[in-house]
């Protein structure tokens, strides 16, 4: 017999139409046998993880495009986000400076016009427009003058004690020299001793000079006008004593003091009036020129 001749059956196979039928009765089947018996359960596990590494390779370009366009979205977002929160950070922080401002000067006032409700006179508030232009001495330009009747010499306090005294009146303005001015001096007292002193400015600052080595003065202690001139009433605050130095070689003690006012950073301040006109202090007593018997004085050339 010549096998060779013979077709074989998968060079010849069925027709197509019975091969559709075939298909379609095969997959009916398993359809059927799938569907009510789990038959394909097992073979589409074994196939999910053959094929899941050509699923994760084929996927993976498009996830690395995705997680590229959300990091680069997500970092616009950050980016805008914090240029946000900076520039409302700026605008707070610029508003509290402000709030702050406004709540020192609100207490500047609340003080003054305690000051002002216990006092009998009238005194006057006052606002600091500028400096002096001299840098060498220290003064300040308020806004009431003439026209509010202030005259040179009166005294000028803030909320926290002495701050100087006027020494020029314009029309509209008026000069006031500051405390810490070398030209300045405050007739004082140690209010825990009541020791009489002269605090001198020296152009920055303040300092009781001219007191004995033996006067009790110490750290901390409050030093107030003494009253005793005709400007100054007794008892305004003036600084604290800040140092206390006694060298056996010198003849005064040397004790240095910080102003309680706000000499250089107040906004109000308060003008009061001078202390009442003191009288006159008294004449000397002339001491009688004794005569000598027999001798003429001499006359005066």
């Amino acid at each position: 017999m010549d096998f060779a001749n013979t077709p074989s059956f998968f060079r010849s196979g069925p027709k197509p139409g019975t091969r559709l039928l075939l298909c379609a009765l095969a997959s009916i089947a398993l359809l059927v046998g799938d569907s009510r018996y789990g038959l394909m359960e097992q073979a589409r596990d074994g196939m999910s993880l053959v094929l899941y590494p050509l699923q994760r390779a084929v996927n993976l370009p498009l996830g690395m495009v995705r997680h590229v366009s959300d990091y680069f979205t997500v970092q616009a977002d950050l980016k805008s986000e914090n240029d946000q929160l900076r520039t409302r950070q700026l605008e707070m922080s610029a508003r509290l400076a402000r709030l702050e401002t406004l709540e020192r000067e609100l207490n500047e006032l609340r003080s003054l016009n305690a000051i002002k409700a216990s006092r009998n006179d009238a005194a006057q508030l006052a606002e600091t427009l500028y400096t002096g232009r001299d840098p060498f001495s220290y003064k300040i330009i308020i806004d009431k003058g003439a026209d509010a009747h202030l005259q040179p010499g009166q005294p000028v306090v803030d909320g926290h004690g002495l701050l100087g005294q006027i020494t020029r009146v314009q029309p509209l303005t008026a000069e006031v020299s500051l405390i810490i001015d070398k030209n300045q001096m405050v007739p004082v007292m140690i209010a825990r001793t009541g020791e009489r002193a002269i605090l001198y400015g020296y152009g920055g600052g303040v300092e009781i000079r001219y007191l004995p080595l033996h006067a009790d003065v110490r750290e901390n202690d409050m030093v107030v006008t003494s009253g005793i001139d005709g400007l100054y009433q007794e008892g305004t605050p003036v600084a604290r004593v800040s140092k206390v130095e006694r060298n056996a070689g010198a003849a005064f003690s040397r004790i240095t003091t910080e102003p309680l006012a706000g000499v250089q950073q107040t906004r109000f301040v308060l003008v009061l009036q001078e202390k009442g006109q003191t009288p006159p202090r008294p004449a000397e007593p002339v001491v009688p020129v004794k005569k000598t018997k027999g001798k003429k004085p001499a006359d005066s050339e």
